[in-house]
């Protein structure tokens, strides 16, 4: 990376560095700001279509599909915010500061630009899709704001507010393909993996910052080990019980009980994922490990394999 590019944003090198920069490195570097990687998360949009089982109606694969992308732009809506709100405390992160933003290789003044027009130009298609889908589109973001300039500070509440984001998700994809029968305990397995998730990444965070985790993120210094430890424990029994609920009790589900023979993947998966966080230290991004670990992702596509083929087929 180009040495001027390495110092805080505001320093002479970085002025410099920004001024000298094209229009198509300024368009790689928000594009990389809006974190493409992470729009895996917004996958979960699709799980209403699959488990209503709509998936093969082209309409309704094409409605979930724009609303998939509408998260996808709102969600990086969102990263841009964030990073700008947190560019002081970013340098300070071994990994985050070498961000666009904190590495000086964005300007503000563009990431601000750039979140104004997304939010604009998402508000068209939203109607179009249904107004419900609108108002829970544009409630994620009002509660993701919030989550970046003030819930993010109030400890197990940051935690929540992130698995209350995958469940709207959920809620909009249900909205696209006006599901009537999606189960109530696939919300609750969507909401309790989303903690299981958050309580891990903050775990990851406390191990890998150490002593400097207070000055990256001052809610780290509310968290303990031996504390984050009960809650991955027991947000872990918690998904077990309520996946297994649903296996067995959802009424969309065939009466021959073959969903169940689901619950042995979502059990290795949640074991791998333990072991990733506790034994290699991993964990600090569960969309990445999912991919980067090869155990994790062909439980996930086993999976979703036999999801389809319990649903579809049975």
């Amino acid at each position: 990376m180009n040495e001027d590019l390495n110092q805080p944003a505001g320093t002479p090198q970085a002025a410099i560095a920004l001024k000298s920069q094209s229009p198509a490195r300024t368009a790689r570097a928000l594009f990389k700001t809006m974190r493409p990687k992470q729009w895996v998360k917004n996958v979960v949009v699709y799980a209403p279509l699959v488990f209503d089982g709509k998936l093969f109606d082209p309409m309704l694969l094409l409605r979930t599909t724009v609303a998939f992308v509408l998260f996808c732009l709102i969600s990086s809506v969102v990263y841009l915010i964030n990073d700008l709100a947190d560019i002081e405390k970013d340098r300070l992160h071994p990994k985050k500061r070498y961000r666009p933003l904190p590495a000086g290789e964005l300007s503000p003044r563009v990431a601000v630009a750039a979140a104004v027009v997304l939010i604009v130009a998402c508000i068209p298609l939203a109607l179009w899709l249904d107004t419900e889908f609108f108002l829970i589109l544009y409630g994620y973001l009002a509660l993701m704001i919030a989550y970046s300039f003030y819930l993010k500070h109030i400890v197990i509440i940051d935690v929540l507010v992130l698995a209350a984001g995958f469940v709207l998700r959920v809620a909009g994809g249900v909205a696209v393909v006006h599901v009537e029968r999606f189960s109530p305990w696939l919300y609750l397995c969507i909401a309790v993996g989303a903690l299981f998730l958050g309580f891990g990444k903050r775990r990851h965070e406390l191990v890998l910052l150490q002593d400097g985790a207070n000055s990256h993120r001052a809610i780290l210094a509310e968290y303990t080990l031996p504390f984050l430890d009960q809650m991955i424990g027991l947000v872990t029994s918690t998904l077990v019980v309520f996946y297994s609920l649903y296996t067995f009790s959802a009424v969309n589900l065939p009466a021959n009980h073959g969903m169940m023979l689901t619950i042995p993947f979502v059990l290795y998966g949640m074991f791998r994922y333990l072991y990733l966080i506790h034994v290699k230290k991993l964990g600090g991004a569960p969309d990445e490990l999912v991919f980067q670990d090869k155990p994790m992702f062909i439980t996930g596509v086993l999976w979703v394999l036999a999801v389809v083929a319990v649903l579809y087929l049975g």
